[in-house]
């Protein structure tokens, strides 16, 4: 596990208020798209004053690639890019997602589901519904009670069903993104009943980012655009468990040539770091993404001083 610390004299130190965080999910190394949302996040925590927090979102282990959180964060220092606090493992908070879990079920918002991506593509085309690539698959109600929130599960521990949140009716959410204004989603028209704990007892990243993200005090998140449709269901999750609800700014997507998200499904490449020249040359693209100006570009400029103009010129 590597550790670090942020020592830098340029910068301001933290006002206690702003709490920020960068969360990749260890299925390989920095690429392209993931630099751009981790300068984002580290520029705007920079600016604010605050505090940069690291996180790996490594609960589907199925997915995970030995060695790539250490890839990771590895690649994160040869950028300059320096956390605050000692990073936290999902894979080691399981307990704690358990117990929000449990609390959802005190609360009679749960109910267990025993379908599969078969049954409700099926009860999705019964009902003459095709869900277009790319978009999100609105789950029918299968499973659910005919009279939800009238009782709580005994015994949530054991079962080897998936666990959904029962959403009460006309559930839409409305907030404003900082960088994409305002936004709003009705929860049961466009998504449903969303799954909190998976039948093989993983919990999924809607539970598991919010309970993290309260418990670290995260006021402020920025990451890529990929992520705004997730919003609504994590602050309908923060309504319910009596979270504080952070700001939210989501960043452009780098797009491969094909119009695709830049990703590792997508085989993206990994960011050349191997010494601070090629380091600065992938800040810097990550930065033309970001429509920053006036940065330096000089091969004498240091990761130091590059980076505090960036973040002079981040525009909070």
């Amino acid at each position: 596990m590597i550790l670090a610390v942020s020592t830098s004299k340029n910068l301001p130190p933290p006002a206690g208020g702003y709490r920020g965080r960068f969360a990749p999910s260890p299925t390989g190394p920095l690429h392209a798209g993931s630099l751009v949302a981790a300068l984002g996040s580290w520029l705007d925590a920079r600016k604010n004053g605050g505090k940069w927090l690291l996180r790996m979102e490594d609960l589907d282990t199925p997915r995970n690639v030995p060695g790539s959180a250490e890839q990771i964060q590895s690649q994160l220092l040869a950028c300059g890019l320096v956390w605050d606090e000692e990073p936290i493992y999902q894979s080691e908070r399981k307990q704690l997602y358990q117990a929000a879990l449990e609390r959802l079920n005190k609360l009679k918002y749960l109910y267990p589901c025993t379908c599969t991506r078969q049954t409700i593509a099926k009860a999705l085309s019964e009902l003459g519904i095709e869900t277009p690539r790319h978009q999100e698959i609105v789950y029918p109600g299968t499973c659910r009670p005919e009279t939800p929130f009238s009782y709580a599960i005994q015994d949530i521990s054991q079962s080897h069903s998936a666990w959904r949140i029962a959403l009460p009716k006309n559930t839409n959410i409305k907030f404003d993104d900082l960088s994409m204004g305002a936004q709003s989603q009705n929860l049961n028209q466009q998504v449903g009943d969303f799954v909190l704990r998976r039948g093989d007892g993983i919990f999924t990243y809607q539970l598991a980012v919010v309970v993290d993200d309260a418990l670290q005090g995260i006021t402020h998140i920025v990451r890529g655009e990929d992520l705004l449709g997730n919003t609504a269901r994590q602050l309908h999750l923060q309504n319910v468990l009596g979270y504080h609800r952070p700001s939210y700014r989501h960043l452009p997507l780098v797009l491969d040539e094909y119009g695709e998200k830049l990703s590792k499904q997508t085989l993206a490449t990994q960011i050349q770091v191997q010494d601070s020249q090629h380091a600065l040359l992938e800040l810097r693209k990550a930065a033309t993404h970001l429509e920053l100006s006036g940065l330096p570009d000089g091969k004498s400029t240091t990761l130091a001083e590059w980076l505090l103009a960036a973040t002079r010129a981040w525009n909070s």
